[in-house]
């Protein structure tokens, strides 16, 4: 099972559902940090990172030699990523989105492919949960696609936990694609009602079943909880403003660990979210 835990805004607690989730539910899981351009969750998860690998991208690598400027390559991307002046062509590299297109139509085959640093997959685990997050080179402009890199290199043998990137642009998208579920975390306050419901818009786009954690849900109002009964969303945990969950978070600590009674909680999380994607499933090879 792959769940995305995704918020329409930032600072709702998404991290700290992640990676209580992950810990409590322990051996087979294994927890991905797709906020790739600021990943936090091993700051609370503090895994041993046992291996780092580097990430590239291809880009069009162009042999003027070859090349007769006929602006085939520059007609085909969409992205502007090339551009043909006179008798040079010009490789925009962060525009380019490696889709291979240039090749492709090149009919003199003047046009290779080099490789652009994104950044970095990092692997490790925390006791029996598995953990890879992503870091992007310091400049680079596209996500995305190191966010794939860290969603290819899970295994598909373990339960998938992927803390995603705040918002509703790209990166979210990226790491709510082609899961099973999707945990949507937010806070009882204009905001939070606000951004909620722009991810639940991008949920139903990609037509995936999601249920809701409220975070400090005892603070603000209740158009939170109305809302969510309006789209038939399920709330499936509530976590109050508590002092003592507030200081294990501002020391990197887990809830599961400082309070235990939390540890079920989480795990009752995760067993409601399986029976809806079960039943979801279900209903699909009914209607198939």
């Amino acid at each position: 099972m792959i769940i995305s835990i995704a918020s329409g805004k930032g600072g709702t607690g998404k991290t700290t559902v992640s990676t209580n989730l992950a810990f409590a539910l322990g051996e087979g899981v294994e927890l991905l940090d797709c906020d790739v351009e600021e990943p936090n969750a091993h700051l609370f998860l503090q895994p041993e990172i046992t291996r780092t690998e580097k990430v590239d991208t291809p880009i069009p690598l162009v042999d003027e030699s070859k090349c007769t400027f006929c602006k085939k390559c520059q007609q085909i991307c969409r992205f502007n990523a090339l551009a043909v002046v006179g008798t040079q062509v010009l490789v925009f590299a962060e525009l380019c989105h490696s889709c291979g297109g240039c090749m492709l139509v090149c009919p003199e085959g003047a046009i290779s492919e080099t490789g652009r640093e994104l950044g970095v997959l990092n692997f490790g685990h925390r006791d029996q949960v598995g953990f890879i997050n992503g870091r992007m080179r310091v400049g680079e402009a596209m996500s995305p696609p190191l966010i794939k890199r860290v969603r290819a290199a899970a295994d598909p043998d373990l339960i998938t936990l992927i803390d995603a990137p705040p918002g509703t642009s790209c990166p979210v998208i990226a790491a709510m694609n082609d899961t099973d579920f999707v945990l949507l975390v937010t806070e009882p306050t204009p905001f939070g009602l606000h951004d909620l419901q722009l991810a639940v818009e991008a949920v139903k786009l990609l037509d995936i079943p999601c249920g809701l954690v409220v975070n400090r849900a005892d603070l603000g109002n209740d158009n939170v909880f109305r809302y969510a009964e309006s789209e038939d969303i399920p709330v499936l945990m509530t976590i109050p403003f508590d002092r003592s969950i507030a200081e294990a978070y501002s020391c990197g600590r887990l809830i599961v660990e400082v309070m235990p009674e939390w540890r079920q909680r989480f795990i009752e999380l995760y067993e409601k979210i399986a029976t809806i994607v079960n039943r979801s499933k279900a209903e699909l090879c009914a209607n198939s």
